[in-house]
C-alpha cells in the first residue's frame, strides 16, 4: 500500500521511521500550501505535486553527500525555482505525546478570531485555536498534512522565567493526539523549553510555502 505523508507523519510520532537506508521517498502534497523536505536518520521524505522523476534528477545533480543532497542549497533552490514557492530555514521537527492532566498554569481560550496570534496562525494552519496566559499565548491548528502544530509567543517582560516551557507543556494537555513542533535550531533557548517540556525530536524540515512566513517570536514556527 502506498504511504502518504500523514501516513509517514504518524508512524514517526510512534517512533517508527523510514528505513536508515539513505534512500528517499517522494510523496504528493496533501494540500497546496506545503510542499518541502522533512529529513529523518539516514532517509529522506520529499512531498511535492512535482514529477517525481525531476525531484530524483534535481538530487542525484546535487555534488555531495547523498545522504544531505535533500536538505543541500542547491536542491532547495531548485525546488523553490521549480515550483515558484519560498522558503526561509531549515527547522528542527519535534513531536509531543498527549498528556492527561490540566495544563500547568491557568489559560484562557481567546475568543476574539482577530487576535494577532489567532490570525497569525490562520495563515499557516486550519482549524486554529489558541489560549492565553499571564505574559503568553499559545495556539493549536492543523499545519503540515493535518498534524496538529503548537506554537507559543512570550512577552518581552515575561522572558527568563519557564513561561516558553509551560506553555508548550500545556500544548500537551490540550490535545488528545500527537502535537508537532519546528524549532530553529540556532534558538537553543526555544529548543531547550520543548526538550524540556518532552518533545522529542525526530528529523529536520525545510518548508516550502507559496507566500512568504514569519517565525513567532518563541522561535517555533508561527
Amino acid at each position: 500500500m502506498t504511504q502518504t505523508l500523514r501516513d509517514l507523519l504518524d508512524a514517526a510520532a510512534r517512533g517508527v521511521f523510514p528505513p536508515d537506508d539513505g534512500g528517499t521517498t517522494v510523496v504528493p502534497q496533501h494540500a497546496h500550501r506545503h510542499a518541502g523536505v522533512i529529513a529523518f536518520t539516514a532517509h529522506a521524505v520529499v512531498f511535492t505535486d512535482e514529477d517525481e522523476r525531476w525531484v530524483r534528477g534535481a538530487l542525484a545533480a546535487v555534488d555531495c553527500d547523498p545522504l544531505a543532497a535533500a536538505l543541500h542549497p542547491r536542491f532547495l533552490a531548485d525546488f523553490m525555482a521549480r515550483t515558484g514557492r519560498v522558503h526561509d530555514t531549515v527547522d528542527a521537527l519535534l513531536v509531543g505525546a498527549p498528556l492527561p492532566g490540566r495544563p500547568p498554569l491557568a489559560l484562557r481560550e481567546i475568543a476574539d478570531s482577530g487576535h494577532p496570534r489567532v490570525a497569525a496562525a490562520r495563515g499557516h494552519r486550519d482549524e486554529v485555536r489558541a489560549w492565553a496566559a499571564d505574559g503568553g499565548v499559545v495556539a493549536l491548528g492543523r499545519g503540515v498534512a493535518g498534524r496538529l502544530e503548537v506554537s507559543v509567543e512570550v512577552a518581552e517582560g515575561a522572558r527568563h522565567r519557564g513561561l516558553g516551557r509551560d506553555l508548550v507543556a500545556a500544548a500537551l494537555r490540550l490535545a488528545d493526539e500527537p502535537v508537532w513542533a519546528r524549532v530553529s535550531p540556532g534558538n537553543a533557548r526555544s529548543l531547550r523549553a520543548f526538550l524540556a517540556a518532552s518533545y522529542r525530536p525526530v528529523g529536520a524540515e525545510a518548508l516550502l510555502s507559496a507566500t512568504a512566513r514569519s517565525a513567532d517570536c518563541s522561535g517555533s514556527r508561527s
